[in-house]
């Protein structure tokens, strides 16, 4: 296993989240290098149906020195469990330990209609992938199974995250989501959450981008759930009602911001990750004002 206590340390200040499909390859490098430069601690890469989690963290690892690449997350179903395991091992050995292995199950929507595959229930999904990951033979030289952490919302995959990792990867939450998993993992697991956040003043506006976030989103399952365990109405979700979205995005000025990224460190996160959504609407790239305002290497 990669020196923990030193990723730990560094996920302490802010990190960023970014799709990077809408990106060439060399934008990405160049993306990744900016962030770094900014003195972020992590970057967290999605996987669906455009860039392959391993692939891409190749080349965002190897644009960088010292900013940690997380997948948020590498799909379960789109490798065998001795695949991942070998290549999220290469992956630690190659970039000196700052790789960090988000798994999840993705979606039904995604592996049975994208992929064609059985889509089996999550949490027993999940367990049996981990068991045959941890069984999985490993043939490189001083290789070590990075640090993995779960995408979990509900209580008993934010439990299997606990047992079985170093903690979860919660998406699409709040500040409640926070301290409620926090209190069911303890204080000892990672708990890595993402935060959407618009810096506008305009509610409007700041509305429209969180509709347009939510536009693949809303009618996941895993997602749809966890809004309505964390109280929220079928009918404001489906009306993305202002109570919702207030809550799910935050917008506002830089203060409005961090007040909000505070909530999530004093509900008990342990690492925030900033996903900027530029509130003109371009989603290939973050929110570079939001980004230059929060940057851990400015305060």
């Amino acid at each position: 296993m990669a020196n923990l206590e030193a990723m730990a340390t560094q996920l302490e200040s802010f990190g960023v989240w970014q799709f990077t499909d809408g990106q060439s390859s060399a934008q990405a490098r160049e993306m990744a290098q900016r962030i770094e430069s900014l003195g972020y601690s992590a970057l967290w890469i999605p996987e669906a149906v455009g860039r392959h989690a391993f692939v891409n963290s190749t080349n965002l690892l190897g644009a960088t020195e010292h900013l940690i690449v997380a997948t948020g997350i590498a799909g379960i179903y789109n490798r065998h469990p001795g695949v991942m395991m070998m290549g999220a091992t290469e992956l630690d050995e190659l970039s000196d330990g700052r790789f960090l292995l988000g798994l999840g199950v993705s979606h039904a929507p995604i592996v049975s209609g994208l992929r064609g595959l059985a889509y089996d229930k999550p949490l027993s999904a999940m367990r049996t992938y981990l068991t045959q990951m941890a069984e999985a033979p490993i043939m490189i030289p001083g290789g070590q199974m990075p640090p993995v952490v779960l995408a979990a919302l509900g209580p008993k995959m934010l439990d299997l995250a606990a047992a079985e990792t170093v903690g979860a990867h919660p998406y699409w939450t709040t500040p409640e989501h926070t301290a409620q998993a926090r209190e069911i993992m303890g204080d000892d697991a990672w708990l890595c959450v993402e935060q959407k956040c618009v810096l506008t003043t305009d509610r409007q506006v700041a509305h429209e981008s969180a509709n347009d976030q939510l536009s693949i989103y809303i009618s996941l399952p895993n997602y749809r759930n966890n809004w309505l365990r964390l109280g929220f109405t079928d009918e404001e979700i489906d009306g993305r009602e202002p109570r919702f979205l207030d809550a799910v995005v935050a917008w506002g000025d830089e203060d409005a911001i961090a007040a909000r990224l505070q909530e999530h460190r004093d509900a008990g996160a342990s690492h925030v990750c900033i996903q900027a959504v530029d509130p003109s609407g371009e989603q290939s790239m973050p929110d570079w004002r939001l980004l230059e305002a929060f940057a851990p290497a400015d305060r």
